[in-house]
């Protein structure tokens, strides 16, 4: 029997993503660190991005899809005066504008029209499924689509500094850094084309950091190579307690739960809620359906 110091711990790794990886790489980077082909993510982040990366490790993968759907804070650059076919600065240039002659209140009135519940527009070269396939499988394949607008909440939009620069082509663009927190399924590098578009100048995003997930912010996150050196992990108890409202319950309720019966359960706001037994040890999340708890997963 192996040891307890060879057992892969169930939780989360908050991870800080390198720019150039995509999350997929970073799971198979964490697979081999951790040892363990349990390992998933909490929602996609661009190559070109940095920033908050949610895995989960063995158990752990069963908290994903449910905090997939949290908030998510960034930071980010976007560049006014030039398109790209990605919307940011992985993607060849589609065309380029003098954009020195945006002013101050152009950019803030356009910001506040793409702040609160907008439908937008996901960006064509994205992982976004159309009729079953890939978007960016459809451009690559030279087709001519439509993406559907969705709803999104974007609950603040922030320009921190405006900045005067030159393109590479010469061309006298804006810069913009600015910070957003929104609902997930959000395309910030979205926000930065409609933003050029709605300014006449076009836009696109040049950087992008992600600084939180939910509860799980960029200060807890590890980089690869620290986490190569020491294995941080948020026990699973501690992450769903960080993510969830906790209902805690007593032994005979712990077994009944355990055994699928439909608790009546307090009142809570919807969504999923970490119900924890007599030892603080986490048994399962439950949403409330008609007043009783419907498991969603169970650890017990």
């Amino acid at each position: 029997m192996s040891s307890q110091n060879e057992k892969t711990p169930d939780g989360l790794v908050i991870v800080d993503k390198p720019s150039g990886f995509t999350s997929h790489d970073v799971v198979a980077k964490m697979r081999g660190i951790a040892r363990t082909r349990r390992v998933g993510h909490a929602g996609t982040l661009d190559p070109m991005a940095t920033g908050v990366l949610v895995l989960g490790v063995e158990r752990a993968t069963k908290l994903l899809g449910h905090l997939a759907l949290t908030e998510k804070e960034y930071l980010g650059t976007i560049r006014l005066g030039q398109d790209t076919i990605t919307d940011d600065a992985e993607g060849e240039f589609i065309s380029s504008t003098d954009a020195s002659g945006v002013t101050r209140e152009g950019i803030d009135a356009g910001v506040a029209e793409l702040t609160g519940a907008i439908m937008q527009v996901p960006s064509k070269v994205s992982a976004i499924k159309i009729d079953g396939k890939r978007s960016y499988a459809r451009v690559r394949g030279g087709e001519e689509f439509e993406i559907p607008a969705r709803p999104v909440t974007v609950s603040s939009f922030q320009v921190y500094d405006v900045r005067q620069a030159t393109a590479e082509d010469g061309t006298p663009v804006v810069d913009l850094v600015v910070s957003v927190v929104c609902t997930s399924g959000t395309y910030i590098r979205a926000l930065a084309r409609d933003l050029g578009a709605g300014l006449g100048v076009g836009g696109h995003l040049t950087a992008l950091r992600r600084t939180r997930v939910g509860p799980y912010k960029i200060d807890s996150a590890r980089t690869l190579d620290q986490l190569q050196e020491e294995l941080t992990v948020m026990p699973v108890a501690d992450a769903a307690t960080a993510a969830f409202p906790r209902w805690d319950v007593d032994e005979k309720r712990a077994r009944l739960l355990l055994n699928g019966v439909r608790l009546e359960m307090p009142a809570y706001p919807p969504g999923a809620v970490a119900v924890f037994g007599p030892e603080g040890e986490l048994l399962a999340l439950v949403e409330d359906q008609n007043g009783k708890a419907k498991s969603l997963a169970v650890f017990g």
